[in-house]
């Protein structure tokens, strides 16, 4: 198959971004290696945290804390508490701030200055500083400067009196003292208790001690002067209340026997209303009247439907008896009637219904019938009349409920005015009585305030400095160097925009990798010159036995590294070109100074030491480093062969040991049509006059970057070789170079990475890649051959 020929998005497709890899996970592994390859830069933050650190401490002068705790004890003031009505008997969140608030005020550091006379004490007021205070004190006396003098700022401090200005200056220094006072003080809750604890901080121990004892002492004066003080307010409050409350008990009183006596309002020995008394029995005998009349309606409506079915049904009814006692007229009956019936139907049986005594039977029994019907009737006229009656007396009591309800619904309206006076009277009773009691114990506690606060914990002298705290200081220290550390190795990271690994190779532009070529006599590849830069006198060049050494690595050490993988690019061009008698193979780089001139000439010795006949052309006619690192010194180059239609032969030279045929390159002045001669039928018929001796021919061409003679000889190379150099060429270059240039991308058989510094390689490689085994390596790669190189480079 031939892979040259493959379209470029048909090869490999290349990746829009660097992030475009369908990864939307946090790649772990890449992370890794990211801190593997900042960890000296990590480290040198660190120290230089730790060193900044050290001089911190230094440089800081030590403090020294005094610590006192008050307990906010609510059970100490109850009786002030219970003064007021929407008393708190516990301790709220808001309250504790505001106590909190009350020791950062400013009247109680006012009375700390005045009693310790802190704003005459130097010590107080002029602390020693650290460097960086001094620092920062110094940058705000340039911006105070440049904005003016104190004097300037107070216009009219220097039309005033001697007197005047002293007392405004001890002013302004009792102010300022109090502010710095305020500034200092730390108070905080202890936890979720009723415990403040209060501290200061100053640079002699002494000093915070008395501040601090100062301060819980002042705190607790305060407290007893505000309980004393509320304690008497809150006395004279309640006398003035408790005349208005006495007069308002009695009005109410006697409101509610005035409003009694005009209404009647007189109610019997359980409370209750004499109305409502009368109105519930009535409702009870109500109730029993209307359960008699719906018994007398049902047994009514019972006999008269028995009656109304007919006489000969009637008695046969089993509703008939069901009430009726034993020694009933119609029990009596209806058992005789039972009787004939039987008597009746033996005859009947045995005899026929024409016999006399049937016939008697039968008239006896009809008399019967009609005796029980009467006997019903009579019974059913009953029932109606006790039911009128039962409904007569229900009537009766319902208008007598009506009468009683009327006078009691009057007599409730005035009972509920009633008790609204009289729980009126009761209320204001009740407070009267509550609000003496209070008033009594606020009259004794005048006499003997009790504050809300108590020193729990007094102020003691601290014995070791609070701050700077060493360890603390030097892990911040620590931790910023290493933030910072990070900070720079990911800036370097992010900054990492070149060729690193094969697998950018693979996924950042979409070529085929063939290997890595090792910096040139184990140095490093930015100390040394580019082999295809021209030479001045600034930079001292390499000399010419190093530089021939250089382009003969594969042919001195042919089992190294370097020369393995040209090895491995000649198998690609065998595998994409086996179709093709004789192959062209062109080699470019899209910067210059990426080494494409050692890389051409090594490929090339290395074809010719394996026996095929090669040829070597040095196409940079503008900077012909090849020429110049071989020491090839030519009258006639391939400009010349060209240009007067000569042969290879004529202008070639050979190479004694591997038999390399080798066309130089002559520069002649400025001369700047180097894209038309290298794309000419001259060049063609050159190149075609090669192939008919060579199997392969290797061609150094310019860079891509600069010039375009690179793209004018594309048609006539059968594959490209892409030189890049390891850490210094741009992946954004190298891509948008195969975007623009479509024809040469095609062509490009694969890339290798030039100058590698093998010991850095293995950090940027994924873990189980072949950049972490290269140790492993050594014993196929290194020799006596290579080693011989070495010493000659």
């Amino acid at each position: 198959m031939n892979y040259a020929n493959f379209p470029l998005d048909k090869r490999m497709p290349l990746p829009g971004s660097d992030q475009e890899k369908g990864e939307d996970f946090i790649d772990v592994e890449r992370l890794l290696g990211m801190a593997a390859r900042q960890a000296k830069v990590v480290a040198v933050c660190a120290i230089i945290g730790l060193f900044l650190g050290l001089i911190y401490l230094q440089t800081t002068p030590k403090q020294y804390m005094s610590m006192a705790s008050v307990l906010i004890d609510e059970g100490m003031n109850k009786v002030m508490d219970d003064i007021s009505a929407a008393s708190v008997t516990q301790q709220t969140d808001a309250t504790i701030l505001s106590q909190i608030e009350i020791l950062n005020s400013a009247r109680l550091a006012s009375e700390v200055v005045d009693k310790l006379k802190l704003d005459q004490n130097q010590d107080f007021m002029n602390p020693p500083q650290s460097a960086l205070a001094k620092g920062i004190g110094f940058l705000r006396g340039i911006v105070s400067y440049f904005r003016g003098n104190a004097a300037d700022q107070l216009p009219g401090i220097q039309n005033v009196d001697a007197a005047t200005r002293e007392a405004m200056i001890k002013t302004a220094t009792h102010d300022y003292a109090v502010l710095m006072l305020q500034t200092g003080l730390m108070a905080d809750r202890v936890s979720r208790s009723n415990v403040i604890s209060i501290g200061y901080q100053a640079t002699d121990p002494a000093l915070a001690t008395a501040i601090t004892k100062a301060y819980a002492d002042a705190y607790l004066a305060d407290q007893l002067n505000a309980s004393f003080d509320a304690t008497e307010r809150a006395a004279l409050w309640l006398q003035g209340r408790l005349t208005e409350l006495r007069e308002s008990s009695q009005a109410a009183s006697l409101a509610v026997e005035k409003f009694r006596a005009e209404h009647g309002l007189s109610a019997n020995s359980d409370g209750q209303l004499l109305s409502d008394k009368q109105l519930a029995d009535l409702n009870a005998q109500l109730i029993v009247a209307q359960a008699d009349s719906a018994r007398a309606s049902a047994r009514y409506q019972q006999y008269k439907a028995i009656v109304d079915s007919g006489s000969e049904s009637a008695f046969k009814d089993s509703a008939i008896g069901a009430d009726q006692p034993s020694s009933s007229v119609i029990i009596a009956l209806k058992t005789r009637y039972l009787a004939i019936a039987k008597r009746l139907q033996d005859i009947e049986t045995n005899f026929g219904k024409d016999h006399p005594q049937a016939v008697a039977l039968a008239k006896e029994k009809a008399d019967v019938s009609t005796q029980i019907f009467g006997q019903l009737k009579q019974l059913t006229e009953s029932y109606r009349n006790d039911f009128e009656v039962a409904q007569a007396r229900e009537t009766s009591l319902r208008d007598k409920i009506s009468t009683a309800a009327g006078k009691s619904s009057i007599d409730n309206q005035s009972q509920v005015k009633l008790k609204e006076l009289d729980q009126q009277a009761q209320a204001l009773t009740t407070l009267y009585q509550t609000f003496l009691g209070r008033y009594e114990e606020a009259s004794q506690q005048q006499s003997f305030p009790v504050g809300k606060v108590r020193i729990i914990s007094d102020a003691a002298m601290p014995l070791a400095a609070s701050s700077p705290r060493t360890l603390r200081v030097l892990a911040l220290s620590l931790v910023l160097g290493l933030m910072l550390g990070a900070g720079f190795g990911g800036l370097n990271e992010f900054n990492e925009r070149f060729f690193r690994t094969g697998e950018d190779i693979r996924d950042r532009v979409g070529l085929k990798f063939l290997g890595y070529l090792p910096t040139i006599g184990g140095g490093k590849a930015r100390d040394s010159k580019p082999d295809d830069l021209p030479t001045d006198g600034k930079v001292a060049s390499l000399s010419a036995a190093e530089k021939r050494a250089r382009m003969r690595v594969s042919i001195d050490a042919p089992a190294s590294m370097f020369a393995e993988t040209l090895r491995n690019a000649k198998i690609a061009f065998d595998v994409v070109m086996e179709d093709r008698g004789s192959r062209v193979i062109g080699v470019i780089s899209v910067l210059p100074g990426e080494g494409k001139s050692t890389v051409a000439a090594n490929l090339a010795g290395l074809l010719a030491a394996n026996g095929a006949k090669t040829l070597l052309i040095d196409g940079d006619l503008r900077n012909p480093g090849l020429s110049r690192s071989l020491g090839m010194e030519a009258e006639q180059g391939l400009m010349e062969a060209v240009v007067n239609g000569q042969t290879w032969q004529s202008v070639g030279k050979v190479d004694r040991q591997t038999k390399l045929a080798i066309i130089p390159a002559v520069l002649r002045g400025q001369f700047s049509h180097t894209s038309e001669l290298l794309g000419s039928a001259g060049m063609r018929r050159f190149i075609e006059n090669a192939k008919e001796t060579f199997e392969y021919i290797v061609v150094d061409l310019p860079p891509l970057g600069p010039v375009v003679d690179a793209k004018a000889f594309a048609p006539l190379v059968d594959g490209f070789v892409l030189v890049t150099e390891w850490g210094r060429t741009p992946r954004a270059m190298v891509r948008s170079m195969l975007e623009s240039e479509p024809y040469i991308a095609n062509k490009i058989t694969g890339a290798v990475l030039n100058k590698v510094d093998l010991k850095k390689l293995a950090k940027y490689g994924s873990l189980g890649g072949s950049e972490k085994f290269f140790d492993r390596y050594s014993s196929y790669y290194l020799d006596k051959s290579e080693s011989r190189s070495k010493q000659a480079a």
